[in-house]
């Protein structure tokens, strides 16, 4: 912080600053008492007489944030969008040995392929099973999809419906939608829009096989989405700080916020080497 009016965008009193401490916490990996000490000693060192806001203060408040937007980059083009989730555990309190069926979060992200960053999030409970967030997901991105890329777990009618859905809100064709379908999938007859896709990929697999089917569709670039996840856990950690649900979405929101703006500082380029 070069000067007195960014320190004051931390020690501020709006939901801004709160949200901008939160990050300062996630990005270096603090407690928020020591977040705390180390915005002191930061204004300390400038030489700068401005409030820190008292950790107690942070923690009730941060619940309240509610839905933080996630800065993705806003364009008009149709993007290729990628689905997954993956599992966060929960705060333990003061066990030291916590136990192994303790509860645990499940982080659903849906990310631009062109761009990675990472375009709509929820966080649910444990139990909630992958293909039923795709609505949910799928209504926090504005802009039309070139495709729509997931797992087998995915697999299932109402995803192929809401994909469908989604494009006809927009006004757009129905994508191109790379779902590998399980294991002696059947043709569906006299399927709908979603499902004629399904059907499209299932003869795909039948004529080439699922490794053909994988390069040549496209699919094998679902892995940009396990690498956002392994970058979240990487950068931000594989455990929730949160105690309540609603204050872990917020945080699950501003993990994703870090990623998009490490993104679009810039990513490595890779290169195939034979």
């Amino acid at each position: 912080m070069p000067d007195r009016a960014a320190a004051e965008v931390v020690s501020g009193s709006t939901p801004a600053w709160r949200s901008r401490r939160l990050t300062v916490r996630l990005v270096f990996g603090l407690a928020l008492r020591q977040t705390e000490g180390f915005l002191g000693s930061l204004f300390e060192l400038l030489c700068l007489d401005l409030p820190v806001p008292d950790h107690t203060t942070l923690s009730r408040r941060a619940k309240t944030l509610g839905r933080l937007p996630l800065h993705a980059d806003v364009g008009s083009r149709p993007i290729h969008l990628m689905v997954d989730s993956t599992g966060l555990k929960v705060h333990s309190g003061k066990l030291r040995h916590p136990p192994k069926n303790r509860a645990w979060r499940k982080l659903h992200i849906a990310v631009d392929a062109e761009t990675g960053e990472v375009v709509s999030v929820e966080l649910t409970a444990n139990r909630a099973h992958d293909s039923v967030l795709v609505p949910r997901l799928l209504q926090h991105v504005d802009r039309g999809l070139a495709s729509f890329s997931a797992d087998g777990a995915y697999d299932t009618e109402a995803v192929y419906e809401s994909v469908a859905a989604h494009a006809q809100r927009r006004g757009r064709a129905m994508p191109r939608v790379l779902i590998p379908p399980r294991l002696r999938a059947q043709i569906t007859e006299d399927p709908a829009a979603g499902m004629r896709q399904r059907n499209r990929n299932v003869r795909s697999i039948r004529r080439q096989g699922r490794q053909g089917w994988h390069t040549d569709s496209g699919y094998s670039r679902r892995s940009l989405v396990e690498n956002t996840m392994f970058r979240y856990k990487a950068i931000v950690g594989s455990a929730m700080r949160a105690r309540s649900l609603s204050g872990q979405r917020v945080e699950a929101r501003l993990g994703c916020r870090i990623l998009n703006t490490m993104a679009r500082l810039g990513t490595p380029d890779s290169q195939l080497v034979e």
